[in-house]
């Protein structure tokens, strides 16, 4: 979809400047900490409302494909509204959301309100990141991106931190309650500086079509794999419709968008440039891996290893610190780096993190949990940085928001699928693992007796003893589900090297389209 002509702008001066970006970055912050802040929190979350932590984890993954099926959106949206109008109304609605978020009484209720958060969170992120580089003059767009990539890199510090200690000295609801100031704060001092800056509006058709298709396989989709598990898979004929509806709706989908090319509702004709392909093709799967061992780690930690929701959120915000040290000395000195050596750099460093990974055990202390995941800050801001340079290389200013809207769709979606697929496999993993291990535990063998014997010893009578030796068995095969998916984390993070090296060598001038300052 083509934007409205742009009118360029004069970028902003002084403390103008400064407070703009800081109320823009909110809203990164605000999505970002919402797709986090909930990721430690889900064991509560689904023990106060009675369900299972895998189907807690609905809780994430539907705010998460909400928010990739409104990004497309954007486009349509910026063209009808303006952005400026639009960013501070989906920041509003934002705010209403997580408010009703927070009085959801049950499980169905809040992937509701979860669902409507993330679909007025859509418009954000990619507005957020255009009207940034706007804020800044057109030599400078390197640092306006890394200012973006640290504020989005910031809430994986504060949510688990916040989630964690909000669940354990607080209620549950309060991980959405804080959004509701911050949201009122930002929409306000965002009007107040960027209403004169609005960009053009004019009235263009919706692509209902492409829409209704879109929602349809992406839903379907998701549903597929966050059931998938608990119906054992195609062995249910719900499981079976999905699937097909899926991949009939998809294949509908990219046949009419490339047909409508008039007002499509994602112009899919992006993916001709080899940049924006491989690009975003990196970015997206590198998030759905990356993301999918965000959702597992935590559940880890509180399920098996016993922490509480707060210091699981320590283990894991770490993440931030050598992200916020690295992005502005990155973002000053992006232009003369080639960003496929930085970001396959990045791909090297989350493998060697998720091998550390693979080599915990039952034993493992805090600190030998939290040394990788400072090691993996340096990694995120090192990929995600670099590859939206490498996918915006040579756009001109009117493509800008469908490319970051189109990338940004790709990198939710993406995660919502890996976070879906790491909890499956997580779970059918330990049922393997624990399956052999099971077969282990016989009358006949001898270690087996031994143990039941000294359990019996120690005052237990027999059953006491197997209940014990079951639980052991349970959070052994669990331990070795968790190493299973860290291995396989580092190897498709090893393989996403390949993806990088497809796009072509960018000059200087082309890696960051600075001419995006006219939105």
């Amino acid at each position: 979809m083509s934007a409205a002509p742009a009118t360029a702008v004069p970028p902003l001066e002084g403390v103008e400047r400064v407070v703009g970006a800081f109320v823009l970055s909110l809203a990164v912050f605000m999505t970002v900490l919402d797709t986090t802040i909930a990721n430690v929190s889900i064991p509560t979350i689904a023990g106060d409302l009675g369900v299972s932590p895998s189907q807690g984890t609905w809780v994430i993954t539907s705010f998460a494909v909400s928010t990739a099926i409104a990004v497309p959106l954007t486009g349509w949206l910026v063209v009808r509204f303006g952005q400026v109008r639009l960013f501070v109304t989906s920041v509003l609605l934002f705010s209403t959301a997580s408010w009703l978020c927070g009085l959801a009484p049950n499980l169905e209720t809040l992937i509701v309100f979860r669902v409507l958060q993330g679909a007025v969170a859509g418009p954000m992120v990619p507005l957020s990141q255009a009207m940034l580089l706007a804020t800044f003059p057109r030599e400078k767009a390197g640092l306006a991106l890394a200012l973006w990539s640290m504020t989005a890199l910031l809430a994986p510090i504060s949510g688990p931190l916040l989630g964690g200690w909000i669940s354990d000295n607080a209620t549950w609801p309060w991980i959405f309650y804080i959004n509701v100031p911050v949201g009122l704060l930002a929409a306000a001092v965002t009007w107040q500086i960027y209403r004169a800056r609005d960009s053009a509006t004019r009235k263009v058709p919706v692509d209902y079509v492409g829409l209704g298709l879109l929602i349809t396989w992406v839903a379907s989709l998701q549903i597929m794999l966050d059931k998938g598990n608990e119906l054992d898979w195609f062995s249910s004929g719900l499981i079976v419709a999905l699937a097909c509806i899926a991949a009939v709706g998809f294949a509908l989908f990219l046949v009419w968008e490339l047909v409508d090319n008039e007002h499509p509702i994602v112009d899919l004709s992006l993916f001709k440039l080899r940049n924006f392909s491989s690009g975003t093709a990196a970015l997206a799967v590198g998030y759905g891996v990356f993301f999918g061992t965000t959702v597992i780690l935590p559940l880890w930690l509180q399920t098996i290893m016993g922490y509480t929701a707060t210091w699981s959120g320590l283990a894991v915000a770490p993440i931030g610190i050598l992200s916020l040290i690295i992005a502005p000395i990155l973002g000053r000195n992006l232009g003369r780096l080639d960003p496929r050596k930085i970001a396959s750099a990045a791909f090297l460093v989350f493998a060697a993190v998720s091998f550390m990974r693979a080599r915990f055990d039952l034993q493992a202390d805090f600190w030998s949990i939290v040394l990788p995941t400072v090691l993996q800050g340096a990694a995120t801001v090192s990929f995600f940085l670099p590859l939206t340079a490498l996918l915006l290389a040579g756009l001109p200013p009117e493509r800008i928001p469908a490319a970051t809207g189109l990338s940004n769709f790709a990198r939710f979606t993406a995660g919502a699928f890996g976070a879906s697929m790491s909890v499956t496999l997580w779970d059918h993993r330990a049922a393997l693992h624990r399956a052999h291990l099971v077969e282990q535990i016989t009358s006949y063998d001898f270690d087996a007796r031994a143990a039941l014997g000294a359990l019996r010893a120690q005052g237990l009578d027999h059953g006491q003893a197997l209940g014990l030796v079951d639980r052991l068995i349970d959070q052994q095969a669990r331990m070795l589900s968790t190493i299973d998916l860290f291995w396989l984390s580092g190897v498709l993070f090893i393989a996403l090297m390949a993806l990088v090296w497809i796009a072509k060598p960018t000059s200087v001038a082309q890696r960051v389209s600075t001419d995006a300052g006219a939105h």
